[in-house]
């Protein structure tokens, strides 16, 4: 057993934290492109989003360390439910520290010196955007990261945000805004000041596609001077469902596998190993919704409906339609069904009692669905093929 190259797979592979490596980011590069060009404009901002589990988060964190080509101060910080205007602005300007000249008192010792101070201290309380907007004016270049704006629950705290964006913009101020979040944040943001949408790029983050995965796969292995054949590969891919967390960790998994037995090249039995243990190291609120969605005390088809759902086909912000569902449910259950023999399943999913798992938008006979936490997806693909509800092979991309 070589125990340096299962090291190199534990790091070569990240599936539990947000990578911040620019070697491993696969893809994006359409992304890094548009908010670099955000940055090099003054007033201008950008908010990134996306389906949570996209790598929206590791795009961030890369963007924060890299090197912009410019004096460039950068900041990067996260929102949590209990974020406030002024507590997010805090935390920013803690962060940031600038140096002041002060002079020792008239005599033998007498000289300047440094000191540093952090921006906090020039923060009135309450702070206002145009507060914001004042002492950013007389700063550098900053660029600062807000990653997890979907998590604040002050309404007053996004419209004071929006007023803020607006304030940099007109008056030019150069330092850029990148605010990470859902797609709701998008519309939440621009319902609160309409003008602020011609100062915010709204850039994209969608599922990753089959080669930027792949790329994944192939800079992790060689990284572990490890291959894969390309069964292998196909697997991994068809079961992440364009969500990196489960390339990364299929990938650790099954390359564990192989260097355990002294092997350098990963198969796709080492794949179908790997789901079981995937399976076994899901995050805990993966497996707790699974079973609030499924379970119950009477045989019912709930299983097999989430298993349906997860293999509808989206659109690109993760919803799909009743229709979307009728012919994968025809295939596990190897009879016919229609809408009307699961649209209660589809409901119930909708409702605490069962979560809720799916969130639901527009109106009767025209709803669509997508799973609120999008890693629940993969997870429940991988559970219909251990209880044999499928084959691998019905989910191949």
């Amino acid at each position: 057993m070589d125990q340096s190259r299962l090291l190199s797979l534990s790091t070569a592979f990240s599936p539990s934290a947000p990578i911040d490596q620019r070697s491993l980011l696969a893809g994006r590069v359409s992304q890094l492109l548009d908010v670099l060009n955000v940055v090099g404009q003054k007033g201008q901002h950008a908010i990134l989003f996306g389906e949570r589990g996209v790598g929206k988060t590791s795009l961030a964190r890369v963007i924060s360390r890299l090197s912009i080509g410019q004096p460039v101060t950068v900041v990067s910080v996260n929102c949590d439910p209990s974020t406030t205007f002024e507590s997010l602005w805090r935390k920013i300007t803690k962060e940031i520290s600038i140096n002041l000249a002060q002079r020792q008192a008239p005599g033998f010792l007498s000289e300047a010196r440094a000191q540093s101070a952090s921006l906090d201290e020039f923060l009135p309380s309450p702070i206002s955007p145009d507060d914001i907007r004042h002492l950013f004016g007389r700063l550098g270049k900053m660029l600062i990261v807000i990653d997890e704006m979907d998590r604040i629950k002050d309404k007053s705290t996004t419209s004071l945000m929006a007023d803020t964006i607006k304030a940099l913009s007109d008056h030019a101020v150069d330092t850029t805004l990148l605010l990470v979040g859902v797609a709701d944040s998008v519309d939440t943001l621009i319902s609160e000041h309409q003008s602020v949408e011609r100062a915010l790029m709204q850039i994209q983050m969608p599922r990753m596609s089959p080669n930027e995965l792949e790329e994944i796969i192939n800079n992790g292995f060689q990284e572990a001077k490890m291959t894969a054949t390309g069964d292998a590969r196909k697997k991994i891919v068809s079961l992440s469902q364009g969500l990196p967390h489960y390339t990364h960790l299929l990938s650790q998994t099954a390359g564990q596998r192989a260097a355990m037995t002294d092997r350098t090249e990963v198969t796709a039995q080492d794949v179908r190993t790997a789901i079981d243990a995937a399976l076994a190291k899901a995050q805990q609120s993966t497996i707790s919704a699974y079973h609030s969605a499924t379970s119950s005390s009477r045989e019912n088809l709930y299983p097999q409906v989430l298993l349906a759902c997860a293999m509808a086909k989206p659109d690109n912000l993760g919803y799909f339609a009743s229709i979307d569902v009728r012919r994968p449910l025809s295939r596990i259950m190897k009879k016919a069904y229609d809408i009307p023999a699961f649209a209660q399943h589809l409901k119930a999913f909708c409702d605490p009692t069962r979560g809720p798992v799916l969130q639901r938008t527009g109106s009767a006979r025209r709803y669509r669905f997508r799973f609120v936490n999008p890693l629940l997806q993969p997870y429940v693909l991988m559970n219909g093929i251990r209880k044999g509800l499928i084959k691998e092979t019905d989910i191949l991309a």
